[in-house]
């Protein structure tokens, strides 16, 4: 009695002391079944003349083993790793020591049980834990009351099933003639082998974190977030990201960057371009202060005044309303220069010198390289209207002359727009032989007056 008691405070001392990290608050039922042996032989009590624990692991000898089902526990899981229940067990034994065997008797024992794990010396999924309780065993007519203590280990199989072996030493008062005379029952090791089972948590959304652990229990989520869901997968669960359904970054709170311009999109005014926090997120491809969405010209540098646009000539007439943008030229002729006299009088030299073969309105060869440079200043002033005038001699008939002067303007005309001067900006007329330049009485007089002559239309 006095090993038991010895024995007894020792392990309700580590029961109450041992910090446990192992903790069972997702299934708090457990519920375990299997075999369990009885041996009497090294537990001391008076007459066994054995000391404790004596051939403990002698199996044949002393242990009353059985095959069939005969012990069950149920327990409820508290906290910090301990837990308490209730175990029942149904036993025959017939060795009792080195006495030669009896004849076969039934044990009945019931036990209140208080367990504790011991998570910190937890090995390959092997926790071991202790245990003391107290309880009544049943032998024929005797019964008695007990003190137990125990320990054993438990190799975890899942999270929810267990492989359990423990050994209780069960210590009862037995034939001291004071308190329950029951020579039948002699104090004993109890060894059990079960199948634990765990159960009773509740996970209502399917996750697999249970509602005690679950931060947001309705609804799907991840173990990382406590049980709470990140429906974008960027890492970041919704309650704290800005953007639930977007991936995104941890900078921006959760929220894309889609364009890449530090910018997150909620807050980037064209989040699909990148560009400049000054323009929310808007570009500025042209580098001149103002964004695209408000440039007229997103590609050229130029200025506010023109919305963006250049003015290359300076003029004040903004590129895109210039139809001379390299040549500085007034409004009222949309930025073109108005010709010069010298210009003017230049193509009509040139004119002059167009010669036609008698009575024929077709361009000679000389006549087409001479028309290249009245292209050429036609091309400078490119918002200045011209009228071609065709003029011929006085040979032939007057109405047939004056149909030939307008043919040979417009052959004038046709050669200058296929070179790329604008046909509206380019009229023609026949005066016939009405505008003699030299008099018509000598060759030389009436080869001049066969020709074309430019003016300007206002």
């Amino acid at each position: 009695m006095k090993n038991f008691v010895k024995i007894f405070f020792v392990l309700t001392l580590a029961l109450f002391t041992t910090q446990s990290i192992a903790q069972d608050k997702n299934n708090p039922w457990q519920f375990s079944f299997g075999v369990s042996a009885l041996n009497f032989n090294g537990t001391n009590y008076p007459g066994d003349n054995t000391s404790l624990f004596n051939e403990y692991f002698n199996v044949t000898d002393h242990w009353n083993t059985q095959s069939s089902f005969s012990t069950v526990t149920l327990t409820r899981y508290a906290e910090n790793g301990y837990s308490f229940g209730v175990r029942a067990s149904i036993n025959k034994f017939s060795k009792i020591g080195d006495a030669p065997p009896i004849s076969p008797m039934t044990m009945i024992s019931a036990d209140l049980v208080l367990t504790k794990t011991l998570s910190a010396l937890t090995f390959y999924n092997i926790e071991p834990y202790i245990e003391v309780g107290a309880g009544q065993s049943f032998v024929g007519n005797n019964n008695d009351y007990t003190l137990n203590a125990g320990a054993g280990l438990s190799y975890a199989v899942s999270d929810k099933v267990h492989l359990k072996f423990n050994t209780v030493y069960r210590n009862n008062k037995k034939n001291d003639g004071i308190v329950n005379y029951a020579p039948k029952i002699i104090p004993h090791f109890q060894h059990n082998l079960s199948i634990a089972v765990n159960f009773g948590g509740k996970d209502t959304d399917r996750d697999g974190v249970y509602d005690r652990h679950d931060d947001c229990p309705s609804v799907p989520g991840l173990a990382e977030f406590n049980g709470c869901p990140d429906d974008d997968g960027d890492g970041i669960e919704n309650s704290k990201d800005a953007c639930p359904n977007d991936a995104g970054l941890l900078e921006f709170n959760g929220c894309p960057d889609s364009d890449g311009d530090g910018i997150a999109d909620p807050n980037d005014a064209c989040p699909e371009v990148a560009g400049l926090a000054k323009f929310n997120g808007c570009p500025d491809s042209d580098g001149d202060g103002i964004e695209d969405g408000k440039d007229s010209c997103p590609n050229e540098a130029g200025l506010r005044k023109f919305n963006g646009c250049p003015d290359s000539d300076g003029d004040g007439i903004a590129d895109p309303n210039d139809k001379c943008p390299t040549e500085a030229g007034p409004a009222d002729n949309a930025g073109c220069p108005n010709p010069t006299a010298e210009a003017i009088e230049m193509l009509n030299e040139l004119g002059a010198v167009v010669q036609f073969e008698l009575n024929k309105s077709n361009l000679r060869d000389d006549a087409i390289e001479l028309l290249l440079s009245v292209y050429e200043i036609m091309s400078k002033y490119g918002n200045t209207s011209f009228m071609i005038e065709g003029h011929t001699d006085s040979s032939g008939p007057k109405a047939f002359n004056k149909k030939l002067s307008l043919e040979r303007a417009e052959s004038v005309k046709s050669h200058l727009v296929s070179k790329g001067v604008e046909g509206d900006r380019l009229s023609t007329t026949g005066f016939g032989e009405d505008n003699p330049k030299e008099s018509n009485s000598t060759r030389k007089g009436r080869i001049a007056n066969r020709r074309v002559e430019f003016k300007v239309v206002e």
